[in-house]
């Protein structure tokens, strides 16, 4: 199995951020969620190593990610913080890949290159070529030497290693007290061959604002399309005798109500599917299934703040909401007003940007009939 442990303890003082440099977010998403994301295309599993005084930040920053995520402690090195990392393995890990945090636009390309050359040779590094002139030289600054830059490369992360060779080459370092400046170092110190493969120079390290801005420029030009997301969500429930009819949250005077595992707001439960379908992120039944007991009776304003909560996980919001309510009776343009604002509210939107509206089928249909209320909904996402 493939593991991947992801760096992210670095305190970031080149930023001027205040905060570590990881958690900042980098269009609308944090940078250690698109480090992690990126990795878990290729891994069976996720160590992130952080402070642990920022753990809830960062199980905050990567909630609804695909895949399983351990947490190791932040040392006071990273050679320490990569020692944690792999100490937080499961027995069942073979290979392992090695990332800074700091790179999220590693590329699918580099990442499968390192695991085919650690499973091909135990030990691998991302690496692209030494473009500039190389100088070294003395303590007072002056050229000494000339390297042959075509004998040079310029090592980056993922790195990745057979999991028994990594370990090996760790304690070895402990031992002696070595301070090597990547793992790649380490293993070369006790004679483990690695091989550099081919990276990519957009894999850059974001160390200061002028990265952050120059990595921002990359995921651009990579979705130059604006990135708007529409979502249609449509929702039905019975008619039955003692229930409270509730639709988009505001509790209509009715003989029957809408039956259902929550408070059964076809209104609501057809935005919040447009929301979760617009973002990708599946449907209400997914995430709120009424096999919960959790779930029952809740209100179903309280499960659009989950999924509002939700979407600025993934860096999105609404732009704005249009909610259609198809009922032969009550008549429901008194309570139009009551619910805009409650889902305004909810989603944090001016009313300007929410629309509700009802209909009714001409008393043709289960609607017709009065058997029951539909709902449909149509919503535009944005990034934030």
């Amino acid at each position: 199995m493939w593991y991947a442990i992801v760096l992210g303890g670095g305190a970031g003082t080149r930023m001027g951020a205040g905060v570590n440099k990881v958690l900042l977010p980098l269009r609308g998403i944090p940078v250690i969620r698109r480090s992690v994301e990126i990795m878990a295309r290729h891994a069976d599993g996720i160590a992130v190593v952080c402070p642990d005084a920022e753990r809830p930040l960062f199980e905050d920053a990567l909630r609804g990610v695909d895949r399983e995520i351990l947490y190791a402690s932040a040392g006071e090195t990273r050679q320490t913080s990569v020692r944690n990392g792999l100490c937080a393995l499961p027995d069942a890990c073979d290979y392992v890949m090695i990332h800074d945090g700091a790179r999220c636009l590693a590329d699918d390309g580099t990442i499968l290159a390192v695991k085919r050359g650690a499973e091909a040779q135990g030990a691998a590094a991302a690496s692209t070529p030494c473009v500039d002139t190389v100088k070294t030289v003395d303590a007072q600054g002056i050229a000494v030497g000339t390297p042959d830059r075509s004998a040079l490369r310029c090592v980056q992360t993922p790195q990745a290693f057979r999991r028994d060779l990594i370990v090996r080459a760790h304690e070895a370092a402990r031992r002696d007290g070595f301070v090597g400046t990547d793992d790649a170092s380490l293993a070369e110190r006790i004679g483990i061959p690695v091989l550099l493969t081919e990276g990519s120079r957009r894999n850059i390290k974001l160390t200061t604002p002028e990265d952050l801005a120059v990595a921002g420029t990359y995921l651009e030009n990579e979705n130059p399309l604006p990135d708007l997301r529409i979502g249609s969500g449509y929702d039905v429930h019975r008619l039955v005798s003692g229930r409270k009819l509730i639709l988009c949250g505001v509790v209509i005077p009715h003989e029957t109500g809408l039956d259902g595992h929550s408070d059964a707001d076809a209104a609501v439960h057809a935005l919040m599917d447009a929301m979760l379908g617009a973002a990708a992120l599946g449907d209400i039944g997914r995430h709120f299934p009424d096999s919960d007991e959790r779930y029952r009776g809740i209100s179903s304003m309280k499960l659009l703040d989950r999924v509002c909560a939700l979407l600025r996980e993934h860096g999105l919001r609404v732009a704005n909401a249009d909610v259609t309510i198809v009922a032969q009776r009550p008549k429901l343009a008194s309570f139009i007003p009551a619910m805009r604002r409650n889902l305004a509210e909810a989603m944090d939107l001016p009313p300007d940007r929410v629309n509700v509206k009802a209909t009714t089928t001409e008393r043709l249909g289960f609607e017709g009939e009065e058997k029951g209320i539909s709902a449909q909904a149509v919503v535009l996402l944005t990034r934030v």
